[in-house]
């Protein structure tokens, strides 16, 4: 499953266009809607595509089977169907290729940011003698916090949390 960042207020807009599946209809041969922000498709060598938008991202899981590589227009052929599917993200999302490539960079930045803070707090409390059992337990609320935040894949929160760990021991 990947997830890509959309951009801010695009999921409203596609849903005033008919929502996500009528988006992919454009862009993909067979496409079954599951619910408004959700569909299942096929094209061509993209044997399996099931995607969702859901807070503020949309997650993917995409299934490919290589072309015959012999057969030149079944190489065109997938060819083409591989750049329907970067045409297709590039509207889902509203960012391009380089665009959600840094965008998922800073995903996975604010998530090892968050785990870092977590480390750091731990290992302070445990050499520090001067840490009071009040801040200790604010560390541990925040510590918790943070970890729940990153099992639901919200990254952001998490650094937001992680940045208030920080500042509770500086």
């Amino acid at each position: 499953m990947e997830r890509f960042d959309v951009r801010r207020g695009l999921i409203k807009e596609v849903g005033s266009n008919g929502g996500i599946v009528t988006l992919a209809k454009e862009f993909f041969d067979t496409v079954d809607g599951t619910s408004d922000s959700s569909f299942e498709a096929s094209h061509g060598v993209i044997t399996s595509i099931t995607a969702r938008y859901e807070n503020g991202a949309m997650f993917v899981d995409v299934t490919n089977v290589p072309p015959d590589f012999d057969d030149k227009e079944a190489v065109k052929s997938a060819m083409d169907d591989r750049k329907r599917w970067t045409a297709f993200l590039d509207k889902a999302t509203g960012y391009n290729s380089k665009k959600r490539g840094d965008k998922a960079k800073e995903w996975a930045k604010k998530a090892s940011k968050a785990k870092s803070a977590i480390s750091a707090a731990k290992h302070f409390m445990e050499m520090s003698e001067s840490v009071s059992v009040e801040e200790k337990e604010q560390a541990d609320s925040l510590i918790g916090e943070i970890e729940n935040l990153l099992e639901v894949n919200d990254n952001t929160k998490a650094a937001g949390r992680a940045e208030k760990l920080n500042k509770l021991f500086k």
